[in-house]
């Protein structure tokens, strides 16, 4: 995938570990499969707005947050 895909995969990542939220819950959380959540964090997936806005949401996060500079 780009590398904006996998940029943003990171920052889901980095923030979703420092709140110590396993993959399997944010994943619930959000309505999506935990492979599926794997797979937008490792960058190989392109997400839409609509679900990088419901996980910024779940991780009480401003969607900016999971925006590369």
């Amino acid at each position: 995938m780009s590398e904006l895909s996998q940029k943003i995969g990171q920052l889901i990542r980095k923030i979703r570990m420092e709140k110590k939220i396993s993959q399997e819950s944010l994943a619930l959380q959000c309505g999506i499969d935990r492979s599926y959540l794997g797979r937008i964090e490792r960058g190989e997936v392109n997400l839409s707005v609509e679900k990088l806005y419901e996980i910024a949401n779940t991780l009480e996060v401003h969607v900016r947050d999971l925006l590369p500079e």
